[in-house]
């Protein structure tokens, strides 16, 4: 294997050994966060960093508590794959309400850890323990097994009624954000809990054909225009008490946030099914009863991309997302008053901070991200990491954990409520390269574009062009997050023009440049990818625009298929990876929210599946899909193929048994080898 791809295999596309998952605990003195031995080390440990002393500490090491771990519980490896973790060992932790405990699950066993380095010790569970809460002092541990919520110490405290108890569905956690299922009182003694019926879902099969001795695996999966799993709230005491939270939820079925607001009340944000209407409700758990505090309403979607919102401040006033005039900027409402205006991109509400609202934002070019301290009472903004790149903020009780990245790599930086400053240690690989894309903003719309040239380009000699694209709502591509051009400079460096470019319908522009490719998927993209190509190749001469390749994974992959399907005129090879071609047979919550129910607008859904175009192929076509892939179904890629191969389209397909739609363990660099000869061989 080339050297640079071996070594960004070996170490996670350089994510080993970075710390990561960082979590706040007693009163902001101590930071815990996971983290494996180096660069090629794929097991996460748990580490604490006490600010009192500058004293960091292994909490937990995987390789200890499990020498022969075995097989992930396939309902935490499903887990792993909705929040996206990679990295084997501990994957995730939860600490109690005062931040002195930590638990985990690791390979379905039980493990608790106190931040006095007294070592880890394991909790006997009823079964593969998944998703540990451990409650305010860390005397009692709430988690799932085969389905039901238990108590540690103490027993089941679900009822055996056939339903999920504990955790979220996969609307919730693959689309809304929502990886959790239940939640402790302030005081340690009840529950609340999600209650899942997925029995009117259609189920899911995946069977491994290098394996036929395997029986295949099953899942209820919510299909775009069918139903959703039916989710309920309920509060669980100790005494066998069970209150069910009570709002109109046929209108609004999404549970997208939920947790204790103090022992009297709890928050939690529903949506409808269209998701133009948000609504954040109080809620007693004594009688179940709700009422609404707060509602965000737009007639396309409300957009996502607005964490830390719908929130509560401490003095009771509600922040809100909100649009200005035009839909400009994305801003923050406060009791429904505007605190920004058009010069502020607002991306994330990050919480209360010394007496303001910390928050991530644009000012500059939408490439970069700046974190901001916001007086909510004369909207007054103060620069907390202002410079250039990529820059996020975590806060608590004073203390606050800076991520700053840019072309120079990723830098994290604790300070103390009393200004004193530590460093977490980063054990990963150095970049090997250093690069600074050619950022432009093009035609009328303003596209955001980045260029990435070979490291010996010599001016004057024309290159073919690479389009790697996603292209999709919900995911900026042109970002100064310095890891994600690395294996872009190596395209470049095999003789390809590298162009990179967000259409409309992804984030962090406005809301109206987001909210644009509403029903109309398919040509808003690829019109303002055909167009930011154009006037690239205007600005630099060395484009060559007679020979053009397009790949993409996921949307990008949908986006890289339609570019030949549809443009062959402009695009001349592409590479296609788990791509949705027909969104009728997408989850629900991602599909409905931009090209609305398929019942209602089947000329929408019609035009943007690509089966009808099957007949038009006349480029080179790569289709890869893993045969696991439990996102993005598999029969995508193979409807798709079929289509083709009854019009005598002659294309390509490379299945991936066992790989998901991650590609993890070094499955996107063994494919890059085979994209390169692909796309050589198209663009001689």
């Amino acid at each position: 294997m080339d050297a640079f791809l071996a070594l960004s295999a070996r170490t996670a596309r350089f994510s080993y050994g970075a710390p990561r998952a960082f979590a706040f605990g007693d009163g902001g003195r101590l930071l815990y966060f996971l983290r494996s031995s180096g660069p090629t080390d794929p097991f996460d440990s748990l580490h604490v960093l006490d600010t009192a002393t500058g004293t960091e500490t292994l909490l937990a090491d995987p390789r200890v508590l499990s020498p022969e771990p075995g097989e992930l519980p396939v309902a935490e490896r499903r887990l792993r794959e909705r929040t996206r973790l990679v990295a084997a060992g501990i994957g995730s932790y939860a600490l109690s309400g005062n931040g002195r405990h930590a638990v985990f699950a690791l390979y379905g066993r039980l493990h608790q850890v106190a931040f006095d380095g007294a070592g880890a010790r394991e909790i006997p569970a009823a079964g593969p323990a998944l998703d540990p809460r451990p409650n305010a002092d860390g005397s009692k541990i709430a988690y799932v097994a085969d389905d039901a919520l238990y108590v540690s110490p103490g027993g089941r405290i679900s009822p055996d009624d056939g339903a999920r108890w504990g955790l979220a569905e996969f609307a919730a956690a693959e689309e809304l954000d929502r990886s959790r299922g239940h939640w402790w009182s302030p005081d340690g003694v009840t529950l609340l809990a999600a209650r899942v019926d997925e029995t009117g879902l259609q189920r899911r099969y995946f069977a491994d054909p290098a394996h036929p001795d395997r029986p295949a695996e099953d899942f209820a999966y919510p299909e775009a225009g069918g139903p959703n799993a039916d989710v309920q709230l309920w509060v669980l005491g100790p005494d066998g008490r069970r209150v069910r939270l009570d709002w109109d939820a046929e209108t609004y079925p999404y549970v997208s946030d939920a947790g204790w607001e103090g022992e009297g009340e709890i928050l939690l944000t529903v949506q409808d099914r269209l998701q133009q209407n948000v609504l954040l409700l109080s809620a007693d758990p004594a009688t179940g009863a709700t009422r609404e505090l707060s509602r965000t309403s737009h007639p396309r979607f409300v957009d996502t991309m607005l964490p830390g919102t719908p929130a509560r401040l401490a003095d009771g006033r509600m922040v809100t997302a909100a649009e200005t005039s035009g839909g400009a900027a994305c801003s923050l409402a406060l009791d429904g008053v505007l605190l920004t205006g058009d010069e502020v991109q607002v991306r994330a509400l990050a919480g209360e901070h010394q007496g303001g609202l910390l928050i991530e934002a644009g000012l500059r070019d939408p490439a970069e991200q700046q974190v901001l301290l916001l007086d909510p009472d004369t909207g007054k903004l103060t620069p907390v990491a202002d410079g250039p790149g990529v820059h996020s903020a975590m806060a608590s009780a004073g203390a606050l954990l800076l991520t700053s990245a840019g072309p120079d790599g990723i830098r994290r930086t604790v300070t103390t409520a009393d200004g004193r400053s530590f460093t977490p240690a980063d054990l990963s690989e150095p970049l090997p390269y250093r690069v600074t894309p050619v950022l432009a903003r093009v035609t009328e719309h303003a596209l955001p574009t980045a260029l990435v040239l070979p490291r010996n380009h010599v001016p004057g000699h024309r290159l073919p062009v690479l389009l790697q694209v996603y292209g999709g709502p919900g995911f900026q591509d042109v970002s100064l997050e310095p890891r994600r051009w690395q294996h872009r400079q190596w395209w470049a460096d095999q003789g390809f023009a590298v162009v990179t470019v967000d259409n409309r319908g992804t984030p962090y522009v406005s809301p109206a440049f987001t909210h644009a490719m509403y029903r109309n998927f398919s040509e808003v993209t690829l019109e303002d990818q055909v167009a930011a190509l154009r006037a690239l190749g205007e600005q630099h001469p060395d484009l060559d625009l007679d020979r053009v390749g397009v790949k993409g994974w996921s949307y990008g992959g949908y986006l890289a298929a339609a570019a030949v399907l549809r443009r062959p005129d402009v695009f001349h090879a592409a590479v296609a990876g788990a791509p949705p071609t027909d969104f009728r047979h997408y989850d629900t919550a991602y599909t409905e929210r931009y090209l609305g129910l398929p019942q209602e607008n089947p000329e929408v859904y019609e035009r943007e599946s690509l089966i009808g175009d099957a007949p038009a192929l006349t480029r080179p076509l790569l289709l890869i899909h893993g045969l696991a892939d439990d996102n993005v179904h598999p029969s995508h890629t193979l409807r798709l193929s079929q289509a083709l191969t009854d019009a005598s389209r002659p294309h390509q397909v490379l299945a991936l048994p066992g790989v998901t739609h991650m590609t993890p363990n070094g499955t996107y660099e063994k494919l890059a080898a085979q994209e390169l000869a692909f796309l050589k061989a198209a663009l001689h």
